[in-house]
C-alpha cells in the first residue's frame, strides 16, 4: 500500500467529501483497501455507489470512511498532484522537437518534454507512444480512457524512428492496433508535424493512406508545419515550407478530405490555418472543420474568430451593444498580434471602426525577434518583443492582448515578462482578452 498516500489540495463546498470531513491537507490512502496509483486509477474506482476511504488527517490519525452515493457521482476532491503520479518525460529527441529549440536561461518548466498518455486524456496533450508500455494500453482499454491523442509524424516504421531518434518508435506505431481493434471503444484523434523533404510529399501520402485505415476509432488527424526558431545550431537542418510547398500539402489533404466525406460525413483530415496563411489561399468555410476538434493545434482558428466577430458585428448593428450609443461612443485603443493572424486583426478592427466610426483601433504587428521571425504565431510572442516594438508608437487608452500569450494561468508571458512590466514600461493599460469575436469586440470597448 502506498504509505504516503496522495495530498489533497482542495475539497469542493457542498460536496461529498465535506460532508465526511475531508479537507485539504489530508491525504487519501487507498479505496476499497487498494492503493491508488494514479488518477485513472481514482476515477475508476470512485464510481461506485459504495466505498471505503482511507483518509490519513495531518497528524497522523487514519479515518476509514464509508460513502454511499449515486454512481459516478464526484467526491468533490482536487490533488495536488493532477495525475496522483510523476508526469513521464518524453524519452525521444524528434528532430522538430520546440523544445530544443528554445533559448538558454528560461525556466526550467519550459524545458520539460512530457509524453504521458494521461495527459492526452486529461488535457489533450499529444503523445508518441515510445513511452507507454503494455500494461499502459491495458490500462486505457480496461478504464476506457477516451480520446487518447497520438503524434504519429509518419506511418513509416524506418522513417518514425529517424524522426524522432528512438529506434522504438516505428515498433510504437503497434499499439495503435490495439487501441483500434474492433470493439475497443477506445477514440483517438491524431497529429503530424510535417517537415519539408522529411515526411512531406509521398510519405505525407502514405501516412494519410495508413492512418485512414483506422478508422472510425481514429476521429481525425491535424497536419501541422514544423516552427522552426533561429537557435537551431547542432540540430537537423530544416528548411520552412514555401508558398507551393504548402499548396501541394493542402492538395493532399483535400483528397482525403473528399473521400473521407463521401464514405464518412466528415472531412477527417486538416490543414493547421498556417498552410492557408503561407499558400496565400483564403481560410475555408466552417463547415470544412466538422466540430472544431483540432483546434488547440491551430485548425480552425482563424475561421471560429472571424464567423463569430461578423455575427457578433451584425448583432450590434441591429440591436445595439449595452445601451451605447454607437453613433457617438469615442474611444482610441490599441492591439498587438504575430504575423500570421495580423491581416485578419486588421480586417476586423476596420469592419468595427466602419459601425463606430469615433472608435480608432491601432493593430500593431510583432516581429518575433526571441525565437527568429520564421515563428509568427501570437501565442509564442513575448513580452520583451512587445515592449521593444510598440514603444513610441500609438496605443491610445488601452492595449488588448490574447490570453494566449500568457502562460495557462499565469499572468507573465515566456520570458517571465509580467503584463504590469507591459503597462509599466509603454505607459497603458493591458487588457487580457480571450479569444472569441465577440471578446475582441468588448476588449476593445469596454473596462470589464
Amino acid at each position: 500500500m502506498n504509505k504516503e498516500g496522495h495530498l489533497i489540495k482542495k475539497v469542493e463546498p457542498g460536496s461529498i467529501a465535506e460532508e465526511m470531513e475531508i479537507a485539504a491537507g489530508d491525504r487519501l490512502l487507498a479505496i476499497n483497501d487498494t492503493p491508488i496509483k494514479d488518477i485513472f486509477d481514482y476515477q475508476y474506482m470512485v464510481q461506485d455507489e459504495e466505498l471505503t476511504l482511507l483518509i490519513r488527517k495531518p497528524d497522523g490519525e487514519e479515518w476509514e470512511l464509508d460513502i454511499e452515493k449515486y454512481y459516478d457521482e464526484d467526491l468533490g476532491i482536487e490533488f495536488d498532484n493532477g495525475l496522483m503520479d510523476d508526469y513521464r518525460s518524453c524519452c525521444n529527441k524528434c528532430i522538430f522537437c520546440f523544445i530544443d529549440q528554445m533559448p538558454p536561461g528560461m525556466r526550467d518548466t519550459l524545458y520539460f518534454k512530457d509524453d504521458d498518455a494521461r495527459l492526452s486524456f486529461l488535457q489533450g496533450n499529444y503523445v508518441t507512444l515510445t513511452n507507454m508500455s503494455d500494461d499502459d494500453i491495458d490500462r486505457i482499454l480496461k478504464y476506457h480512457l477516451s480520446p487518447i491523442n497520438v503524434s504519429f509524424q509518419t506511418t513509416n516504421p524506418e522513417l518514425r524512428c529517424k524522426m524522432l531518434n528512438n529506434r522504438f518508435a516505428g515498433e510504437a506505431l503497434k499499439k495503435v492496433d490495439k487501441l483500434c481493434a474492433e470493439g475497443s471503444g477506445i477514440e483517438l484523434n491524431g497529429q503530424i508535424v510535417l517537415c519539408k523533404d522529411v515526411n512531406d510529399g509521398a510519405e505525407l501520402h502514405r501516412s494519410l493512406t495508413d492512418l485512414y485505415n483506422y478508422r472510425p476509432n481514429l476521429k481525425s488527424v491535424s497536419v501541422v508545419p514544423v516552427g522552426l526558431s533561429k537557435y537551431r545550431e547542432g540540430l537537423y537542418p530544416l528548411e520552412p515550407f514555401e508558398r507551393d510547398d504548402a499548396r501541394k500539402v493542402i492538395e493532399e489533404i483535400e483528397f482525403w478530405q473528399d473521400k473521407s466525406y463521401k464514405e464518412y460525413g466528415d472531412h477527417f483530415v486538416h490543414a493547421s490555418d498556417e498552410w492557408y496563411m503561407i499558400a496565400g489561399l483564403p481560410i475555408p468555410d466552417a463547415d470544412i472543420y466538422d466540430d472544431y476538434g483540432q483546434l488547440e493545434n491551430g485548425v480552425g482558428m482563424v475561421r471560429l474568430l472571424l464567423d463569430e466577430f461578423y455575427e457578433s458585428l451584425e448583432d450590434i448593428k441591429k440591436n445595439g451593444l449595452d445601451g451605447i450609443d454607437l453613433n457617438t461612443f469615442s474611444g482610441e485603443a490599441s492591439t498587438a498580434s504575430g504575423k500570421l493572424i495580423y491581416p485578419y486583426i486588421c480586417e476586423m478592427s476596420d469592419k468595427l471602426m466602419e459601425v463606430i466610426p469615433n472608435l480608432k483601433v491601432h493593430v500593431h504587428e510583432i516581429t518575433n525577434n526571441f525565437f527568429g521571425e520564421r515563428i509568427t504565431v501570437t501565442g509564442l510572442l513575448t513580452g520583451r518583443d512587445i515592449i521593444a516594438q510598440l514603444k513610441g508608437q500609438k496605443l491610445g487608452d488601452v492595449l488588448i492582448l490574447p490570453q494566449n500569450v500568457l502562460r495557462a494561468g499565469e499572468d507573465y508571458l515566456l520570458d517571465d515578462v509580467r503584463v504590469c512590466d507591459i503597462e509599466r514600461e509603454l505607459g497603458v493599460k493591458v487588457r487580457i482578452i480571450k479569444s472569441g469575436g465577440m471578446d475582441f469586440i468588448r476588449g476593445l470597448l469596454f473596462d470589464e
